[in-house]
């Protein structure tokens, strides 16, 4: 009710006690491409949906390496997680000419989220139009952080964020219990499998339109895409016809069960 006149500016409060514009911002990370984090006892994980504007235009990156121990994945208006990476690259060369060691993953996210948070209070300012989810490894083990455009940040086992996200969730909510003793290939393969259920049952997870994001125990942050993906493609292949195949033997072995209970079956006098 009457919105466009509390969303003028940042630092205007509706009568609800609502700030609009942050609001407006975490729905762009809603309508952003879909991004999945998953960590383990020694790795973390990130696969994010790639998109294009047009049938002509290329695909925008959305995985950004910030240093050798951790990396992002955005969903929101890229040029705003851009912006972002570009501070925590020099956040993380100032901590190590400083006190010569990697910075906390923790600690940098912490930064971000102070960041974010100060464009929430000033009025010649806008939130940034993006959310982070933050893949490191440090003296303290893998962690999965998520950055909001409102300044909050929360740590997780496991996370979706953009388009048709929750139905990742779903999928990650079933199965984390089992993720912190996984090993690097099958949390990727969990990661991929959350994501591919934020795909319409039009489209399909291939190559051309997905890259992962590994970091971890003696394992420097690695962007791996296109051809370097298909390992892991034919891997979740195999494994969904299986599934097809084990899911029509036990509708074959049900149905026999049904005929045979009625070929038995005593009649009525």
């Amino acid at each position: 009710m009457f919105r466009n006149q509390y969303d003028t500016d940042v630092t205007t409060w509706s009568p609800a006690g609502r700030l609009h514009q942050v609001e407006y911002a975490m729905e762009a990370v809603k309508q952003g491409s879909a991004t999945v984090g998953a960590q383990s006892k020694n790795y973390a994980v990130l696969a994010t949906l790639l998109r294009t504007q047009s049938e002509l235009s290329s695909t925008t990156n959305k995985l950004f390496k910030i240093d050798d121990h951790v990396g992002i994945a955005m969903s929101g208006l890229t040029a705003d997680g851009r912006l972002l990476s570009k501070f925590m690259r020099n956040e993380c060369i100032n901590h190590n000419f400083v006190y010569e060691s990697p910075i906390q993953v923790g600690r940098l996210v912490l930064e971000v989220a102070d960041k974010a948070q100060v464009n929430t209070h000033r009025s010649w300012k806008r939130p940034y139009g993006v959310g982070l989810l933050v893949a490191g490894y440090d003296k303290t083990g893998a962690h999965i952080y998520q950055t909001c455009p409102s300044g909050n940040y929360y740590e997780y086992r496991a996370i979706a964020i953009g388009a048709r996200s929750q139905a990742a969730k779903t999928y990650l909510e079933r199965t984390f219990e089992t993720f912190p003793e996984a090993g690097l290939e099958e949390l990727v393969m969990h990661t991929l499998k959350a994501l591919k259920e934020t795909l319409t049952s039009e489209d399909e997870l291939s190559i051309k339109n997905c890259s992962i994001g590994i970091v971890g125990k003696d394992q420097k942050f690695e962007v791996v895409e296109g051809e370097k993906l298909q390992i892991y493609m034919d891997k979740l292949k195999e494994e969904d016809t299986a599934g097809e195949g084990e899911q029509e033997q036990g509708e074959a072995m049900e149905t026999g069960a049904t005929e045979g209970q009625t070929e038995t079956a005593p009649m009525e006098s």
